[in-house]
């Protein structure tokens, strides 16, 4: 397992939820002269898409994140996305979240699995972290604190062997191994199969480096080639033009990783039926584990122990439904297994006398470098992921 993997899995992770909420927000978003005091509008939307970057791109919480450390189980993770997804007026029920976190999860893993090279898992990043930078294009402030990850992001994995990448995208395989939920885009482009496993392409460009196969070359003890055999293969394969960039700008080349949301269409997910036997593996998010205690400790340091606090008098913030109906929404959440809902953590790491010293640290160097838009009547009730966010 690589300890190099967490930054990697959490700002892909993080790119695919941005971009589901951008296309849900843009399609729910009604035009400013004629939205209720409920309804959505454009300035709404990108509100929550900077408050949301601007709290993920928090200096203190990236510098936390980039620390070498083993990956946690899902549940932790998801209960940081959960935090996440609520850092600003936007609020999402169960099922939705369910939902988000389904469909985030799917896509970076056909990413990691279609990636020509294991390098290449660096590419998409910076593929979603491109993007993430277009979201937030008119606000410098937050632009700074992505490229400042950006660069973090060069310094420390430019320099990693092709073997310690291959580890990587290892680690990161075995963390997505048992998530096998069908998504409607997959299953219509014809890339997952009914049971929700991938399809793995057999034809288009070899990974830079690499020659077309169809070509066999023997040697001598000397190392001298003494003869050549060809041989047919069943895909169309095709050498690359260029390699992508590892740089702050430039044409990466690889598209896996771009968004793919950006022609609007329905997404759906579905738990698959190999899915649906494993609840009894993924009973882990209720039994004990005895690993819970770090994760929440580590947990305890990325979200400053803090919980979601209750809306104040009667705001309640505005609601996005990744259904099309809330009837639909309603179904998913009674069908979904109970062991493979993933329940939110309350963090009461304050209550440990040893940790609120450190905490309070943490808490009071947290600041965001541009300020947020006030809204007395579109709810206060943001989330304290980061305090001062």
């Amino acid at each position: 397992m690589s300890a190099r993997t967490l930054p990697l899995l959490f700002l892909n992770l993080g790119g695919e939820m941005l971009y589901i909420l951008d296309q849900r927000l843009r399609a729910q978003s009604i035009p400013g002269e004629k939205a209720r005091k409920d309804e959505w509008t454009d300035v709404d939307r990108k509100r929550v898409m900077n408050d949301i970057i601007a709290t993920m791109f928090n200096k203190k919480f990236m510098e936390e994140l980039f620390k070498p450390q083993e990956l946690y189980s899902k549940k932790a993770l998801r209960t940081v996305y959960d935090r996440l997804a609520h850092a600003s007026i936007m609020r999402l029920n169960q099922a939705s979240m369910d939902k988000l976190y389904d469909l985030m999860t799917m896509a970076f893993k056909y990413q990691v699995l279609l990636c020509p090279r294991p390098r290449d898992v660096l590419l998409v990043t910076f593929n979603h972290l491109d993007a993430i930078k277009d979201f937030i294009s008119d606000s410098p402030g937050i632009l700074n604190q992505v490229d400042e990850t950006f660069r973090r992001l060069i310094e420390t994995y430019n320099c990693l062997s092709d073997g310690e990448f291959q580890l990587i995208r290892q680690t990161l395989l075995i963390f997505f191994q048992d998530m096998h939920i069908r998504v409607s885009i997959f299953l219509k482009d014809k890339v997952q199969n009914s049971n929700g496993r991938f399809v793995l392409p057999i034809s288009g460009p070899v990974p830079w480096g690499t020659e077309v196969p169809g070509l066999i070359r023997m040697f001598n003890h000397k190392g001298v080639e003494v003869k050549r055999a060809e041989f047919s293969t069943a895909g169309n394969y095709i050498t690359p033009q260029r390699e992508g960039s590892f740089e702050l700008y430039g044409d990466r080349v690889l598209k896996l990783g771009t968004n793919m949301y950006s022609v609007t269409r329905p997404v759906e997910t579905h738990m698959s039926g190999s899915s649906k036997n494993l609840a009894s593996q993924a009973k882990e998010n209720i039994a004990p584990n005895p690993l819970a205690k770090e994760e929440l400790n580590f947990l305890a340091r990325l979200l400053g122990g803090l919980d979601i606090q209750k809306p104040s008098g009667g705001e309640t913030g505005f609601r996005l439904n990744l259904f099309t109906t809330d009837e639909e929404e309603e179904h998913a959440a009674q069908t979904r297994p109970e062991e493979l809902s993933y329940k939110v953590i309350n963090i009461e790491a304050t209550r440990e006398p040893g940790r609120r010293a450190e905490l309070s640290r943490i808490l009071g160097e947290l600041e965001v470098a541009e300020p947020r838009p006030g809204s007395a009547e579109k709810g206060e009730d943001l989330l304290a992921l980061m305090d001062g966010l």
